[in-house]
């Protein structure tokens, strides 16, 4: 079994939240194994940014999206082969603020895809501009008084959409978030995962989520009782917080086709452009 480690100098900072991220899908790839899911099958896709370093630390198949479009390019995997499990490391930045489009879509067509959003609230690879998620008043480089607007909530406008998976987890609450992705990865539909992940250098966020994070056991069982639990003010609530089964989009398209495995044989193929052509 190949080490899931890479050579690549490892670059965040110390304290980082993305350390116990990396640390947690680490320890989920066995489980995923152990689930059934093969190695072999796994693939990894990530966008620009500090997140997107998952991929130069993982030793696994996958591709290295541009800002904001790593989720098109997971939809396009998943669909050309459905039996792959595609997990896609998103920003909050880039997945919420360029990205947005492709992530409501994503989650519109129930589309099976783990995406795992590391959520520090700051564009930390360019120095800690604000996102669409960081609190008003959050001061950084565009925003040297504090910006004006209110944050996204990004379990709440997931639940519009129509993501059939919502979950929270912690970069402090390391063995949990692993049980989390491998949940998330085995879902048959869109999955999201919320990971809460303080970036030590620009939005400090550990003692504040120290103390308000609370693990739920079970997750809401209707939309209204999801979005009160999303929005608590009390308590950061982590775990799956709602979960619902519906067809996956890739089987609403195919069925139990899959282009790959039941492509026509080369030559068949050739004759078939060779007739388009005459």
């Amino acid at each position: 079994m190949r080490e899931l480690g890479t050579y690549a100098e490892n670059q965040w900072c110390p304290g980082c939240g993305n350390f116990a991220i990396l640390n947690a899908f680490k320890a989920a790839v066995p489980k995923l194994e152990a689930a059934g899911v093969a190695r072999e099958n796994l693939v990894l896709v990530a966008g620009i940014g500090q997140h997107g370093k998952m991929f130069d630390y993982t030793n696994l198949t996958g591709f290295y999206g541009l800002h904001g479009r790593s989720m098109s390019s997971a939809q396009g995997i998943k669909l050309a082969n459905p039996d792959l499990r595609v997990i896609n490391f998103v920003g909050d930045g880039d997945s919420l603020g360029e990205g947005l489009e492709h992530t409501i879509f994503a989650a519109k067509r129930n589309a099976q895809i783990a995406m795992v959003m590391h959520d520090n609230g700051v564009y930390a690879l360019t120095t800690g501009q604000f996102t669409p998620v960081s609190e008003r008043g959050y001061r950084g480089p565009s925003t040297p008084t504090g910006t004006v607007e209110d944050p996204l909530h990004p379990l709440t406008l997931m639940l519009e959409v129509g993501a059939s998976f919502i979950a929270r987890g912690f970069s402090g609450e390391l063995d949990h978030l692993a049980e989390l992705m491998v949940q998330a990865v085995l879902h048959e539909g869109f999955a999201f995962l919320d990971v809460l992940q303080p970036c030590v250098t620009f939005n400090n966020t550990w003692k504040t989520y120290n103390d308000l994070v609370e693990i739920v056991d079970q997750p809401a069982t209707t939309p209204e009782e999801a979005r009160a639990l999303f929005t608590r003010s009390d308590k950061l609530p982590i775990g799956v917080l709602y979960r619902r089964e519906d067809v996956p989009f890739h089987q609403r398209l195919y069925g139990d086709a899959n282009p790959i495995r039941d492509k026509a044989p080369r030559e068949a193929r050739q004759a078939q452009v060779a007739t388009y052509l005459a």
